[in-house]
Formats: structure tokens, C-alpha cells, sequence
């Protein structure tokens, strides 16, 4: 049993350089920790609420004022001085003080900067790193990285559809050794680019925004950087799309925007299995709009043997969601991103879920996000397997690598990576 001391709850910026919350948490007789809430660009409707103050002269509507007061004294007079055997029992102890289905009361953003302090201030208590404040283990198995290097969709500004073309490095022998491969490769990129004219500025998450006639082109440079860089197509590194379809979709047609047209989910699911026979694309993120089960189920019938179907917002880090995607085999693995549910063990929660079910789970970060690098304990604290944290630049997204390199030296013999698609 731990008792808090005292809560704490500031105003900080993401990397987008947007208010965000973050908060301390201290535990009587030693335990002190610190958490930031990330943010998204392309949310789901069925997320949390990120609870903002919405006045247009401060912060363009973005503040956290009413987050920051929430935690300062309606969550502070409900848990400080109170005595939390696990963190389990202290999140219950938020959820049900929120009340709402969706933590829209609170806001997720506050609710999940507390958890996460506690979850550190537990580490921290404890004397443990946070990768392992859960069953004691020989082995502990380090994340595939899915590595964003061009950037589209919502995160840039830049006319390609697909949010994300990522590098799968699945050849590698180990993740220092895989994230040798994607250096290599995203350095090859920016030479391709340069010589081409073409614009090495960075979206949201780290990657190059070049403008190009669209995406096929895009892939085209993938393919070219990677041979490159001295490394095989397929064999070494594959590829892996985010099309982040929410942003696509047309609810008057009921078709999405794929290259300057629109096309229905069968046109879509072509396109798709074209990109998979001429490309190595081994993993295809929220393919269709989150209520799209039938592109979802389609999809998995025609390419789930051989394709990671990825769903964000078809399940929001949400167990119900979840559930429904296991029963209707809508998906064959699941995105995990923390403020989409709010506390750091339903986080864990859907990670173990998803895992029950031999489903794929992917922890991921979010386009605004920050110096904070729990995601990448997190992959391993849960044995998630894969990761996505972003590019080789931006420091909030390194930051997260460079911690996942630092546990690797740590854990030496007991460090693991065994990609799936190896």
C-alpha cells in the first residue's frame, strides 16, 4: 500500500507547440513521479475527451485550464492522503470519480497525466525501472519499430493521402541493429529527395513532407532509399501504412479521397491488395472509416493471411471495442495509444485483451507528443512486441528510441527482438 502525498498539475507544451497537461505525483516516505498527456491530430469519435478550454483568445481555444483546475482540486481532494494498494486500484479510483463513459467530466487529459505520475511515482517507490514494475521475467522482448519517414494526410501539408509510410525493419538481429537499418535508410531518403528538388522539411511526427503526385510515388522512394542504403526490400526492411481513412471518408458519398478521386471500399480494398502484390507493405493502419465494419471484415477475408490490418480508431485503446473487433474478426491487431482511454492499466488492460486473442498489439505514440519516453517501457513492461514512435528526427520522437536503446544495453543477454514478420 503507498499513500499520496501530494498532487501537482502544469501547463506544458507538445510538440506542437500546444498547452498540454502534466502533472507530479509524490508518495509518502519516498516515490516521486512525472507524467505529460500526449495529443492527437486524427482522433476517433469513440476517444476519451481531451477536455480544452475552448476560449479563442488564449491558446487559439487550446488551453487546459479547466484540466488543470480538475486535477488541482476535485482529483487532488479525492486521492491525496488516501492509501492505493496497486495502480489498478488508484485508477478505479479516478475512473469512478469521473463518472462519465467517455471521462468527459475530468477530461482524459487530466485523468491520464495523474495516472501516468503514479505509474512512474510506483517505479520510482519501488526502486524499479518502469519496464519492469510488472511480472518478474527472464527475457524481456524488445519492440519491432514501425518507422514513419514520410509524412502525409493530417500530419503535413503536403497533398498525399496516406498519413504514414513507415519502415519495418524485420531483418534485424536485434533493435540497436534495426534502428541502424532505418537510419541508413531514412539518410538515403533525404539524399533521394535532395537530388529530386524536392522539399526535406518534416511533418508532425519527424518524417519528410515532400510534395508528390501521390502515393505510389512515395512508396517508389521507400523502395529506392532502402536499396540505397545497401539493404534489401523485403528481406531486411519492409513497409507499412497508416491511411488514417477517418480522413479520407466523405459521410455524404460514402466514398473515400484516394489520389484526387473518389472511389467506395471495394475500389479501396483493390488498391490495396495492388499496393501488397507490388510492394512489400506488410502492415496497413485504419484502412477504411471506423464504422466501416464491412471494409474492415472485407479486408481481412481477402489480405488478414498475410497483412497486419491495423485498427486505431475502429477500437480506441477501448476493451468494448476491442471485443467486438476479436467477435466479428474485424482486425488482426490493435494500436494502443494511452489518451484514447485515459489510464495507464486500462492501457495495459487492452494490451493484455488484444494479446489473449493472438492479435498483434502496436504501442503507439501521438503526433503531438513530448519528451515523456513511458511508451517505450510500456512496449516492453507488456512483451506489446511492436512499436510506433515516429521518425529519426524531432528529439520527442528520438527520445523514445534512445530509451529503448539505453533498456537494450541495460538487459544485455536477457534483451530479446523477434519481429513477427521476420
Amino acid at each position: 500500500m503507498v499513500r499520496i502525498s501530494s498532487i501537482r498539475a502544469r501547463m506544458v507544451f507538445d510538440s506542437r507547440g500546444t498547452p498540454t497537461v502534466e502533472a507530479d505525483v509524490t508518495l509518502d516516505g519516498g516515490g516521486f513521479g512525472r507524467f505529460i498527456t500526449p495529443s492527437g491530430a486524427s482522433v476517433g469519435k469513440k476517444e476519451a475527451l481531451e477536455l480544452r478550454d475552448h476560449v479563442l483568445t488564449s491558446f487559439c481555444g487550446k488551453g487546459v485550464t479547466k484540466a488543470l483546475t480538475n486535477i488541482r482540486k476535485e482529483i487532488a481532494r479525492a486521492v491525496v492522503d488516501q492509501w492505493f494498494a496497486d495502480q489498478v486500484e488508484f485508477d478505479q479510483a479516478l475512473i469512478d470519480l469521473d463518472g462519465s463513459p467517455n471521462k468527459s467530466r475530468l477530461g482524459a487529459n487530466a485523468l491520464l497525466a495523474v495516472s501516468g505520475a503514479f505509474f512512474h511515482a510506483l517505479a520510482s517507490r519501488y526502486q524499479k525501472p518502469l519496464y519492469m514494475m510488472g511480472a518478474e521475467k527472464d527475457v524481456f522482448l524488445l519492440p519491432l519499430p514501425l518507422v514513419n519517414v514520410i509524412n502525409g494526410g493530417a500530419h503535413a501539408d503536403n497533398g498525399l493521402d496516406v498519413q504514414e509510410f513507415m519502415l519495418v525493419p524485420s531483418g534485424a538481429s536485434s533493435f540497436s541493429e534495426a534502428m541502424e537499418m532505418v537510419a541508413d535508410t531514412f539518410y538515403a531518403l533525404k539524399s533521394l529527395l535532395k537530388f529530386k528538388g524536392l522539399s526535406v522539411a518534416v511533418g508532425d511526427e519527424g518524417g519528410f513532407a515532400p510534395k508528390l503526385r501521390g502515393n505510389e510515388e512515395a512508396l517508389e522512394l521507400l523502395m529506392l532509399a532502402i536499396e540505397k542504403a545497401g539493404l534489401k526490400p523485403t528481406s531486411q526492411i519492409k513497409l507499412a501504412l497508416d491511411v488514417a481513412a477517418n480522413e479520407l471518408y466523405d459521410d455524404k458519398t460514402r466514398r473515400y479521397q484516394l489520389d484526387g478521386q473518389y472511389v467506395d471500399a471495394s475500389a479501396l480494398l483493390t488498391w490495396y491488395e495492388k499496393m501488397s502484390q507490388h510492394y512489400p507493405v506488410i502492415s496497413i493502419e485504419d484502412p477504411f472509416f471506423e464504422d466501416d465494419h464491412d471494409g474492415f471484415s472485407a479486408m481481412m477475408k481477402a489480405m488478414g493471411s498475410r497483412t497486419q490490418i491495423v485498427g486505431d480508431d475502429l477500437f480506441v485503446t477501448n476493451e468494448r471495442y476491442i471485443r467486438h473487433g476479436i467477435e466479428h474478426h474485424l482486425a488482426n491487431a490493435v494500436l494502443i495509444k494511452m489518451n484514447q482511454i485515459g489510464t495507464i492499466s486500462e492501457t495495459i488492460a487492452a494490451v493484455n485483451l488484444t494479446k489473449s486473442a493472438h492479435l498483434h498489439a502496436i504501442i503507439s505514440h501521438r503526433s503531438g507528443d513530448s519528451e515523456d519516453t513511458t511508451i517505450a517501457d510500456l512496449a516492453i513492461l507488456t512483451d506489446a512486441g511492436q512499436i510506433k514512435t515516429g521518425s529519426l528526427s524531432r528529439s520527442e520522437r528520438t527520445a523514445k528510441y534512445n530509451r529503448l536503446l539505453r533498456i537494450e544495453d541495460e538487459l544485455g543477454k536477457k534483451a530479446r527482438y523477434l519481429p513477427w514478420c521476420r
